[in-house]
């Protein structure tokens, strides 16, 4: 079973155990990970699960969708390593993963 730590942007790290093939956005919600809402439940239209992934690891994901990518450019808080959490499938390659979430736009 992968691990996944988030950084909330206020509180201390939570690393909790991820099933895979399920998104950091649902693996969140699960764990009551502070920052990560999904209103539109993951269907790529709300960006309340805007993450940061540690450098480290942005290589290791697969490419953003289009959908998601224009999704992206749209937030103001966007950085090179921004990701939906609802368009991550969490796998057990993942296993390790950090991100940090984003603060609400």
């Amino acid at each position: 079973m992968p691990k996944v730590t988030y950084r909330p942007a206020s509180g201390d790290p939570i690393t909790v155990d991820a099933f895979a093939d399920m998104t950091l956005m649902e693996v969140a919600l699960c764990n009551d990970v502070p920052g990560i809402v999904g209103l539109c439940g993951g269907i790529c239209s709300c960006a309340t699960c805007h993450v940061y992934v540690a450098e480290e690891w942005a290589d290791r994901l697969p490419a953003p969708s289009g959908e998601e990518q224009d999704m992206v450019e749209g937030l103001d808080k966007r950085r090179a390593n921004s990701r939906l959490g609802c368009q991550v499938m969490v796998t057990d390659a993942l296993d390790g993963l950090v991100v940090t979430v984003a603060e609400a736009e």
